[in-house]
């Protein structure tokens, strides 16, 4: 095998390696070999089948995958030899002309890493802005409380129902005059104007008196979730047992009690804590807005132009979908694309951001540790079907990069806080409409900034590789608080590096499980004719 680098130009690297057919040919006879033990062949004991029959039988199958074998293997010795950290998946493809018994020629393009030094973190100074929690707001709170759990007592038998009124109720649902499966409930409560139950349903029961017994025709939505009633007329047969009216609720001790907790003062301090985890994750963005623009501060290196792309695409398509939901679509629409330079300025910003965070991280050791990365990998295999857990948590675990990706976020998460600890931080109080403000301003200050700065011209984009022996992933959704793009981390076996900020996307050699379709709901026992949420 011979490797020759055909490109060095700033960030870009190109190589050709030269497989041999004579190292083809040796490693697709050698795995021939190892298989034909277990190939089995009428006419032949079990493990007795000739070699040259296993290779007629099995040889294009063994040699395409002695070939794609091969060629990884020699992209990851490369990486290694050479020293390289790419910043996205190399492009790997083979000679269009290339076919058995001749030699492989294999490109590989790639863009490196820069070698960015750790910035100084000893002179950072932050101002974090405090929202307090009012008495007023903690009562507001505990209203709202109050109203999601109201009390009822019974009504005069006489009392006709209106909306608000909590009704206690039998009834029996059918069919084409057939009651049906999870139709029917005893001593269920209802309170008109809930919305709770079918469209239709609450409000023929407007009027009804205790002992009133009505006879109902709704028609299931098309959506419901229990697809046997989807869309079908039922009838109920509704008994009312009692009309209730709500009555007042003391918020007390006693109501506190209810709650499961030891006294209103208890529920207070919760309730105070809550409010105060409200604010502070725009206490926290607009503390790391700050952060980020004194690191940005001075640094002006080159950055990979994949790594850019990539992020602008998730910027982008991001906008392109927030636009879509406004008023006026196509308007929202030309005004981003008129704006589109600057947004990709943002997005190199933002990646430029991400290579200074991996390299603090890693100059002071910062680390995601076995028990966080455990944690990581149990959360995310939630949002897969249940039989497809396993095999999601196995594809982590031999996948470096898939695994590096899940990763990122909570490594991020990390600098920023070892940076926040580092950092002289004063406090000053303000409202959350004050907080806001400060954050909308930094947004701005950052889309100026990136306005202001000298245009850079845009790398040109490679044709598609040919033939490539790895698929090249998708470009991972941009992040809701618009996280900067960070250090990607490096293909298999690349020189030892610790997972930097951000990962890189996934290859394609082993496929995550399918993630669940929503669940649909069965038709719930207690109160079927509830509409679907």
């Amino acid at each position: 095998m011979q490797t020759k680098q055909t490109t060095n130009e700033g960030l870009k690297r190109a190589y050709s390696i030269t497989i041999t057919a004579g190292e083809i040919a040796a490693k697709v006879d050698a795995e021939i070999k190892k298989v034909a033990p277990q190939v089995q062949m009428p006419g032949f004991r079990a493990g007795k089948v000739p070699a040259n029959l296993v290779k007629k039988m099995h040889g294009e199958q063994l040699h395409a995958q002695t070939l794609n074998d091969t060629i990884r293997e020699s992209v990851d010795g490369l990486l290694k030899d050479e020293d390289l950290r790419p910043a996205m998946q190399p492009a790997i493809s083979l000679n269009e002309d290339y076919e058995e018994g001749k030699d492989a020629e294999i490109s590989v393009e790639l863009e490196v890493l820069p070698t960015v030094e750790a910035p100084s973190t000893d002179d950072l100074k932050l101002e974090k802005l405090v929202v307090p929690v009012t008495d007023a707001q903690i009562d507001e709170a505990i209203e709202g409380i109050a109203g999601q759990n109201k009390s009822y007592k019974d009504a005069a038998k006489t009392k006709k129902a209106a909306d608000g009124n909590q009704l206690i109720i039998d009834f029996l649902g059918k069919l084409d005059g057939e009651p049906f499966e999870g139709g029917a409930a005893e001593d269920a409560a209802l309170v008109i104007g809930s919305g709770t139950f079918i469209p239709g349903f609450e409000e023929q029961l407007v009027g009804a008196k205790t002992g009133d017994e009505k006879t109902i025709t709704v028609t299931f939505p098309e959506e419901y979730q229990a697809e046997h009633l989807a869309g079908k007329e039922a009838t109920f047969d509704v008994t009312v047992k009692a009309v209730k009216v709500e009555t007042d609720t003391k918020i007390d001790d006693e109501f506190a009690k209810n709650l499961g907790l030891d006294s209103i003062d208890k529920l207070r301090e919760i309730m105070s804590g809550q409010l105060e985890q409200q604010t502070a994750g725009l206490t926290r963005t607009q503390m790391k807005r700050s952060l980020l623009d004194q690191l940005a501060a001075g640094h002006d290196f080159e950055v990979p132009a994949t790594m850019v792309d990539a992020e602008f695409e998730q910027i982008w398509a991001q906008l392109q979908q927030e636009a879509t939901k406004e008023e006026d679509p196509e308007a929202a629409l030309k005004q981003i694309e008129e704006e589109k330079d600057d947004y990709r300025g943002i997005a190199e910003r933002r990646v430029r951001l991400g290579l200074l965070l991996s390299e603090i991280g890693q100059a002071n050791s910062v680390e995601v540790t076995q028990q966080e990365m455990s944690m990581l990998v149990q959360q995310a295999s939630q949002q897969y079907r249940e039989e497809d857990r396993e095999r999601f948590m196995q594809y982590i675990q031999q996948d470096p990069m898939a695994a590096a990706q899940l990763r990122a976020p909570l490594y991020e998460d990390k600098v920023v806080d070892f940076l926040f600890d580092k950092a002289d931080v004063t406090e000053r109080e303000v409202t959350v409409e004050e907080l806001q403000a400060a954050i909308e301003a930094d947004e701005e200050a950052e889309v100026e900034k990136v306005k202001a700065a000298p245009k850079k011209k845009a790398a040109a984009k490679k044709a598609p590789a040919k033939k490539p022996a790895a698929k090249k992933a998708p470009a991972k959704k941009a992040d809701a608080d618009a996280k900067p793009a960070a250090k990607k981390a490096p293909a298999k076996k690349a020189p030892a590096k610790k997972a930097p900020a951000k990962a890189a996307a996934k290859p394609a050699a082993k496929k995550a499980p399918a993630k669940k379709a929503p669940a649909k709901k069965p038709a719930a026992k207690k109160a079927p004719a509830k509409k679907a949420d």
